[in-house]
């Protein structure tokens, strides 16, 4: 399997990181396994967080080969109410602050199964994605939704835009992170993107990521946590202009970033750049605010083993809701496994019939709930509470209670 480690920032070059966070060799976040033959041989590979005092990006140097992480994936946005409905006032506010009239060009990238685009199509926009995950490509075209199988970058968007014609609107959703060459790819949206269009991101916030004590987004797809002063050196480097930023509950809190082209150099608007300086004034900019960060993830591994420990300890039946990348990464930072946690469910028919990584649990289909009415659901998928715990009413209702583990382990 290709992998290498890298010496340097993505962002800048610099070589002197500051180190904070390790949570030790993790399987790769979404390799899921098929059966138990398989454990014997499952890879590992270091989880370590670092920042640069010279950019403020934040990020992993440990790089897997994405042709290994991304051609056959799992994952899939159309499983999710809360994600549908992001996805259609994400398409209605791009379509206002572009004023996109019928037959504009939308293009994102890593689009998926469609989900998002197909909300622009309802508008009339003309969709285009580009998806490097085979199977995932296959299932947008199969649902009516116009999309390219390859990976993204510099040379790809000149050739997309050669063939296709320029975008009012060039879209990365959850993708920024993934990348490990950030220039080139930011330098492809500015080449596919009209006069007046637009490039639009939306990444996980790192003020989100450090108030909430997200670790657990920590996982080797996700290369890059980004502060709004990061993004604005990445996206300067690139030809990019942030006009505006929109932050937005999805995946533990996001942010939106709308960038133009700025062939003469104009810089940044006046609002992001008074965002920027709330950051430094927050400690973004301070390694010391890691290094507590990293102590409060400590302490969080030791509550919630505690408190599963207890609760076996009492008698108490337990499972898991959600077999998510992010509760891959939790699951084997803390040590959580089959004698805790028997077995998961999971609403995405891929991942059922197969073992999480690391940690070998089952993922069952969301109906077991109901059926073997465990006295305590684990939800790894914590982003989707407020979904998940009213979705499982009747469980509740039969006396389930439901563990969030992070900022802190508590019962609801």
């Amino acid at each position: 399997m290709s992998y290498h480690r890298r010496s340097d920032c993505r962002g800048c070059g610099n070589e002197a990181l500051h180190p904070f966070l390790e949570l030790g060799p993790t399987p790769l976040a979404n390799a899921f396994l098929r059966s138990a033959a398989e454990f014997a041989d499952e890879a590992a590979y270091p989880l370590d967080v670092v920042f640069c005092p010279r950019c403020s990006l934040v990020q992993i140097l440990d790089v897997v080969d994405p042709e290994v992480l991304f051609r056959d994936y799992i994952y899939v946005t159309g499983t999710s109410s809360t994600i549908a409905a992001h996805n259609r006032a994400y398409a209605k506010t791009v379509a206002e602050v572009l004023e996109l009239r019928p037959g504009d060009r939308v293009v994102e990238v890593a689009s998926n199964d469609g989900s998002l685009l197909r909300c622009f199509a309802d508008l009339e926009m003309d969709v285009l994605g580009v998806e490097p995950a085979s199977n995932i490509a296959a299932m947008a075209n199969e649902s009516g939704i116009s999309t390219v199988n390859r990976f993204f970058g510099h040379h790809e968007a000149q050739a997309l835009r050669k063939s296709h014609g320029p975008a009012r609107a060039v879209i990365g959703n959850n993708v920024l992170a993934h990348v490990d060459d950030t220039l080139g790819f930011l330098r492809g949206f500015r080449a596919l993107i009209d006069d007046d269009g637009l490039a639009i991101l939306e990444v996980p916030y790192l003020g989100e990521f450090l108030e909430r004590l997200e670790y657990d987004t920590v996982y080797h797809e996700h290369l890059c946590y980004f502060s709004i002063r990061a993004l604005m050196h990445l996206c300067g480097e690139a030809g990019l202009r942030l006009v505006r930023a929109d932050f937005v509950p999805v995946h533990g809190g996001s942010i939106r970033i709308y960038a133009a082209a700025d062939p003469e150099g104009i810089g940044h608007a006046a609002a992001i750049l008074e965002l920027a300086e709330g950051e430094t004034a927050a400690g973004f900019d301070d390694p010391a605010t890691y290094d507590r960060f990293a102590a409060d993830v400590a302490a969080q591994r030791t509550e919630l083993r505690e408190m599963l420990a207890s609760l076996v300890a009492e008698g108490r039946s337990l499972a898991a809701y959600g077999a998510p990348a992010k509760g891959n990464t939790l699951l084997n930072y803390c040590g959580v496994g089959t004698d805790w946690i028997p077995w998961t469910v999971d609403r995405n028919p891929l991942k059922v019939g197969l073992f999480t990584p690391g940690a070998h649990i089952p993922v069952l289909p969301v109906e077991t709930l109901l059926e073997r009415q465990p006295d305590v659901v684990l939800i790894l998928a914590w982003n989707f509470a407020e979904e998940i715990m009213e979705q499982q009413e009747a469980y509740r209702r039969a006396g389930g209670r439901f563990l969030i583990p992070v900022p802190r382990p508590r019962l609801v």
